[in-house]
């Protein structure tokens, strides 16, 4: 087997990181990225179960590799659809060779050193119930800018719809100490943004007893070379008062929350099994709501969950103007394996469904389009993420999460000067939409350009002029 490797990526952000840290030890170990499976010795396809059918999905992909399984080429399945099926993907897709979940990716040298011995059937899939988390130094990350750190993995709510207990594993915590190494770590590499990273981010819980997770916030956005501060996902059973409060206190700790509600009907959350009741969540909303800052709030909800009744969904859609959401990610219901909700009547058709979540993202919209109207006249720091050159445009991103697509000032003789990507530079709000805001990056001074903007020291030389 050639020592390169392909690597394919389904999901969340999780399995995104996941990824990089999976790249970083294979090339510890040796191993070559390719951008292109044919070239590669080891195919390697990173798995959600999320998503309705994702195993099928994953099964459907294997097929496409099967073609090439003549060529002295190994496949492997990682995440969470490898955790959910187990060996039963080597019953089904006899030429994978090797099956891991995540809680199994610490262990990677030693099954790669076994695949390279010839071995054809490996599975690292015993490991749910470990207090280990995957911490490596060997992480290559994709972004060279925005970095993330995975704080808590797994997850014990055990909420009825949900397969990440089964595929993930316990919650298990990494020490205080152990993050901020890599922050620090991280800072001095040239990274501006750090994105706190767990199933449910809030949840942690440092094995030390050092820093509560609010703490945690605090201290690295206290790093120095450090902007900005995100976290996801939080679960609204462990959300404190004390976050809001850090964010308040701590400029660089973004003002974005998300905190995912899932229904607005008491009865249907207590049939998720979601532990906390419509007034208990808008409580959490109040402490929001009340901040010194303007926190945008954003929120992930289900549509058709079994049982699920006309007022129920209405509570739903109260809830959506009563605390007026910056964005929700909404979805039917479907259920998936191994979960409580997998033996409940499923009596919602799927006409009603889809019908609802039409009904939720057609109000949402509506309300995004008047919440938005606040930024209008507002000047924004916006981190540069692309430039549109034929434009002379700019997308960047707000703090409170928006994307801003903004122009730059022109020079009758240099045209307009782009700034690199990952720099931060006000940006006055001259129009919104329902999705995203427009703007106009702020005026400089003749001859001093750059000072507009903040660029880390190693970018300096990476303005784009156009004539």
């Amino acid at each position: 087997m050639s020592k390169t490797f392909y690597i394919e990526t389904f999901g969340c952000q999780m399995n995104a990181h996941d990824s990089e840290k999976v790249i970083g030890t294979l090339e510890r170990q040796g191993y070559a990225r390719v951008q292109d499976e044919v070239d590669a010795g080891l195919i390697l396809y990173n798995t959600c179960s999320i998503r309705d059918k994702a195993e099928q999905k994953v099964f459907h992909r294997l097929n496409e590799y099967k073609k090439m399984q003549g060529e002295g080429k190994r496949f492997a399945v990682i995440g969470c659809v490898a955790q959910q099926e187990g060996e039963k993907i080597f019953e089904k897709a006899p030429y994978v060779s090797l099956v891991a979940g995540s809680a199994s990716y610490r262990n990677l040298p030693e099954m790669l050193a076994r695949l390279e011995a010839g071995e054809t059937r490996i599975t690292g899939l015993d490991d749910r119930q470990t207090d280990e988390t995957f911490e490596t130094e060997f992480t290559a990350r994709s972004n060279p800018h925005r970095g993330y750190i995975t704080i808590i993995e797994g997850c014990d709510k055990f909420c009825a719809y949900c397969v990440v207990p089964y595929t993930r594993g316990k919650e298990r915590s990494r020490t205080a100490a152990s993050v901020l190494v890599e922050a620090r770590r991280m800072a001095d590499e040239g990274f501006t943004e750090i994105q706190f990273l767990g199933q449910n981010v809030n949840s942690y819980r440092d094995p030390s007893g050092r820093l509560s997770f609010a703490e945690l916030l605090v201290a690295v956005g206290e790093i120095d070379g450090v902007r900005r501060v995100r976290f996801t996902t939080s679960h609204p059973r462990d959300f404190t008062k004390d976050i809001v409060e850090a964010i308040d206190a701590t400029p660089t700790l973004c003002d974005h929350i998300h905190l995912p509600v899932q229904s607005g009907s008491s009865a249907v959350l207590k049939a998720m099994a979601r532990e906390y009741t419509r007034d208990w969540y808008l409580e959490r909303m109040s402490w929001i709501h009340g901040a010194k800052r303007d926190i945008s709030i954003t929120s992930d909800m289900i549509v058709g969950f079994p049982g699920e009744t006309d007022a129920d969904f209405e509570e739903t859609i109260t809830l959506l103007g009563q605390v007026k959401y910056d964005a929700v990610f909404a979805f039917k219901f479907s259920p998936r394996p191994n979960t409580p909700a997998i033996t409940m009547a499923d009596s919602i058709p799927d006409a009603v469904k889809t019908e609802r979540l039409k009904i939720l993202m057609d109000r949402q919209r509506e309300i995004q389009r008047e919440h938005y109207g606040r930024h209008l006249g507002q000047i924004q720091e916006c981190m540069v993420e692309s430039h549109n050159a034929v434009r002379g445009q700019v997308v960047g991103r707000s703090s409170q999460n928006k994307t801003v697509n903004f122009v730059m000032p022109r020079d009758v003789s240099l045209g307009a000067v782009l700034p690199p990507i990952g720099s931060y530079l006000p940006v006055r709000i001259t129009k919104t939409l329902p999705n995203c805001l427009v703007g106009e990056a702020l005026e400089a001074e003749p001859g001093v350009a750059e000072e507009m903007f903040f660029v880390p020291a190693e970018r300096k030389n990476q303005f784009v002029v156009l004539q």
